[in-house]
């Protein structure tokens, strides 16, 4: 299932918080870290509507990633897909997309998360292990 992708305005706010609060509740309830606010004061933190995308599957919202530009590199903050939507390659996708640009990529992913062996099977290597995240970093051949 291929998405396509959606342009992000500041209104699109709240329904990213609820996709975000979807996609990480698990794995931050599992850590005992899942607090609403905390997790509406990062995003606030950090919405850039102009590095953002939404991820757009017969006409719905399922997710959406943000990628900064960095000098030499790309900083990929969020790729959240709602739980319904995970498991169909569509962060695959997201990865090959953003991968195409050749330039490195860094990010961090939750401890816990199922995320860390998603990142590692697209060939992201650990740079840094933290309290609550692990950094990973991916280059281009």
């Amino acid at each position: 299932m291929t998405p396509t992708l959606a342009p992000v305005v500041d209104a699109d706010f709240e329904a990213m918080l609820s996709i975000r609060m979807e996609a990480l509740r698990e794995s931050l309830e599992r850590l005992g870290r899942f607090n609403p606010e905390v997790a509406r004061a990062r995003l606030r933190s950090q919405f850039r509507p102009e590095w953002m995308q939404h991820l757009v599957v017969d006409g719905e919202r399922v997710g959406y990633f943000t990628v900064e530009p960095r000098e030499g590199e790309l900083r990929l903050h969020h790729l959240y897909l709602r739980p319904a939507a995970q498991g169909q390659r569509i962060g695959a996708w997201v990865l090959d997309q953003v991968k195409s640009r050749g330039l490195p990529i860094t990010l961090a992913a939750l401890r816990e998360s199922r995320a860390n062996d998603f990142y590692r099977r697209h060939g992201f290597k650990v740079v840094e292990e933290q309290d609550f995240d692990i950094e990973y970093r991916w280059e281009a051949a």
